[in-house]
């Protein structure tokens, strides 16, 4: 296994993590310990190149500090990701060599489940290393964070309807769903269950088609939902699908989701400010994951409970950004991102 340094500005540490015998090639990006050991989960997917997979571990990290700081959490911001397809050549070697590669920065750096992995995963590299959470059993085990993580953007889009519509609620509300994996099938479930209509895209059709058969969703291509006519816009699947591109055609008139890095840069945010489009930040929206995990980081003996408190936490932050940005009419992710820099200055506790 060879760790190699990456030069990189505001990251504190970024490593590139190879080994030939299984294949790995990855990258561990820590952005911010301000206010504790860096966590964020590890992606595995098929980039075209290295500098694709390097982009996405310092956006995603970047964003793991905002989403801890405005989570209330005690942990800084980090991310990692795989070079390849988890279907093909994810292997348990390769899985315990990147244990390897955790174990060795110390604890500075805790991993757990994201796109591509599983707890069965998580439980592999944790063969390796003691600094994995997202286990499925043990003492702390926090298991699948997925259901919190569609709890947490469940109550985003409440609030943004709120805000929005006047109303939290979501019954006979049109709701576009990009994304159906574990996070975006869980959103669906409670969407249908709170009498929303749904639109679902995704590029697996096996996932769409369950969508259908539970929850009565209209499908249309992946290539479409960005441009389907509803109140909301739920992205849970890749980043940066918000843009200078795609912003001028979406027919919603808020957006609310789980993907992480919805806007492909901070401009974007006001593009959809400019439009009358309200935006629920990501990285408070989708923070129920984090949150989750974190009780097997931090040892939390009641766990339910304590996800919960947070939860509440986190929909009162979103709150508070949405009505911050209306008296300022500005984009409500300058806002969110202020508000998470507050914790993040040196003279914060």
């Amino acid at each position: 296994m060879e760790l190699t340094q990456i030069e990189s500005g505001e990251h504190e540490q970024v490593l590139r993590v190879q080994d030939a015998d299984s294949g790995l090639i990855g990258i561990i990006a820590i952005h911010s310990t301000r206010l504790g050991p860096a966590a964020g989960g590890l992606r595995m997917r098929a980039y075209p190149d290295e500098a694709a997979a390097l982009e996405d571990a310092l956006r995603l990290s970047r964003g793991m500090t905002f989403k801890n700081a405005a989570a209330g959490l005690p942990l800084g911001g980090g991310k990692a990701v795989i070079i390849g397809d988890p279907a093909r050549d994810k292997s348990p070697a390769l899985l315990s060599v990147f244990g390897r590669a955790v174990e060795a920065l110390g604890g500075r750096y805790w991993t757990a489940e994201d796109m591509g992995m599983t707890p069965q995963d998580m439980a592999r590299i944790g063969t390796e290393t003691r600094f994995v959470a997202g286990l499925a059993d043990g003492a702390f085990a926090s298991g699948d964070p997925s259901p919190v993580t569609a709890r947490g953007i469940f109550n985003a889009i409440r609030t943004t309807a709120r805000h929005r519509f006047g109303a939290p609620e979501l019954a006979g509300m049109r709701v576009a769903v990009q994304g159906l994996g574990h996070v975006g099938l869980h959103l669906c479930e409670l969407l249908h269950g709170a009498g929303a209509a749904l639109t679902v895209a995704d590029i697996h059709d096996a996932a769409v088609q369950e969508a259908q058969a539970r929850f009565g969703a209209r499908a249309v291509a992946p290539d479409q939902i960005l441009t389907v006519e509803a109140e909301i816009l739920a992205p849970c699947a890749i980043g940066a699908i918000l843009n200078a591109a795609s912003i001028p055609d979406l027919r919603v008139q808020a957006v609310a989701g789980g993907a992480n890095n919805q806007l492909a840069t901070a401009e974007d945010g006001a593009r959809l400010h400019a439009r009358g489009i309200l935006y629920a930040p990501d990285f408070i929206a989708n923070g129920g994951g984090i949150i989750n995990v974190a009780t097997e980081i931090l040892r939390i003996a009641d766990r339910p409970a304590w996800v919960a408190e947070k939860l509440e936490e986190l929909d009162a932050t979103m709150d508070r950004t949405l009505t911050r940005a209306r008296q300022r009419d500005v984009s409500p992710n300058d806002v969110a991102e202020e508000i998470a820099s507050e914790r993040l200055r040196p003279d914060v506790a």
